[in-house]
């Protein structure tokens, strides 16, 4: 385990210096080339590490809700979408948070929250694209529990890459060595303004600088979705076999690079079409995602023997020979 520290350290700084010498080309080429097979990986992951989250009745409000998000996104119905996604949160909340006082705290706050997108659905849709690249932080949190020795570090390597460098970036440590220019990736993916839109704030100068970090954490998503938690976490996944035996084994990793090679030749026909039906159906994991973070929050702060049942997280160590090797 001692070695994960450098692993992470080496893997940030290659991430670091795709974006900034090719923030368009590695925001786009990683997006073909890891989008789907990482949606799928993460919904392994996250049904199966957190099955007791995702069940019932629950789990079909969130399908419906969430496919309300993907048939918003298809139709291009931005303020819909947004009060749906809040919805999302609002049926989160209620699941996870079983004090009242804490539960109404949470509810009004997500009500002065969704009034701020609704005022600002431009910044909202840019928010949510960074937020969901910052949300592996939870999960390796989280993770960290199982680790007997060298928590602390292993954490603050964590903060370091997924809040420290992104810090840097935007405060314009990293600008005399951000490469800027014309990128290959126009030729099929349109004029770069275009291409970075989701994810600059509107009105910004320093519009490059978070088209960097977004590179960047993308990047390192990938990283920890594809690379390190399935070989990490090897429980996770068989437990989602176990749930769900027609999609076990090596089918997630073939259904995901089967879809990417699909859409890939989407993405070079007609990028545009091709970014909205991957960002459409990508809603799911990224907004079935949010009520676990919301059990883990809530089952931490409140130190619940019930929370940390439902949300899945036990608190001995879940080091297995897999895990170790």
């Amino acid at each position: 385990m001692s070695r994960l520290v450098p692993l992470f350290a080496v893997a940030a700084l290659g991430a670091l210096l795709l974006a900034l010498r090719a923030p368009l080309a590695t925001t786009v080429l990683g997006l073909i080339a890891f989008g789907v097979l990482h949606n799928v990986l993460e919904l392994r992951y996250v049904a199966g590490r957190f099955a007791g989250v995702l069940r019932g009745r629950f789990l079909l409000l969130l399908v419906v809700l969430v496919s309300g998000i993907v048939a918003c996104r298809l139709a291009g119905a931005r303020t819909p979408e947004i009060v749906l996604a809040y919805a999302v949160l609002a049926a989160g909340v209620v699941h996870a948070v079983r004090r009242p006082v804490w539960r109404a705290a949470a509810l009004l706050g997500l009500a002065g929250a969704a009034t701020a997108s609704l005022t600002w659905p431009a910044y909202h849709f840019v928010i949510l694209a960074h937020l969901h690249n910052v949300v592996p932080l939870v999960f390796l949190w989280e993770w960290a529990r199982r680790l007997p020795t060298g928590r602390t570090p292993f954490r603050v390597a964590q903060l370091g890459w997924v809040l420290g460098v992104p810090a840097l970036i935007l405060a314009g440590v990293f600008d005399p060595f951000v490469a800027g220019g014309p990128s290959a990736v126009a030729a099929f993916a349109g004029p770069p303004a275009a291409v970075a839109a989701p994810v600059v704030p509107p009105g910004l100068t320093i519009g490059l600088r978070f088209l960097v970090v977004f590179a960047y954490l993308q990047t390192m998503h990938y990283v920890v979705w594809v690379g390190f938690l399935p070989r990490y976490a090897p429980e996770a996944a068989r437990a989602f076999d176990a749930r769900v035996r027609w999609l076990a084994g090596w089918r997630p990793w073939a259904l995901g690079i089967g879809f990417a090679v699909l859409l890939a030749i989407l993405f070079v026909a007609d990028y545009r079409q091709g970014r909205l039906l991957y960002a459409s159906f990508a809603s799911y994991h990224a907004y079935l995602e949010f009520p676990v973070l919301l059990a883990l929050l809530f089952g931490a702060r409140h130190g619940s023997r019930h929370q940390e049942a439902t949300a899945g997280i036990t608190s001995r160590p879940m080091i297995s020979s897999g895990v170790m090797s």
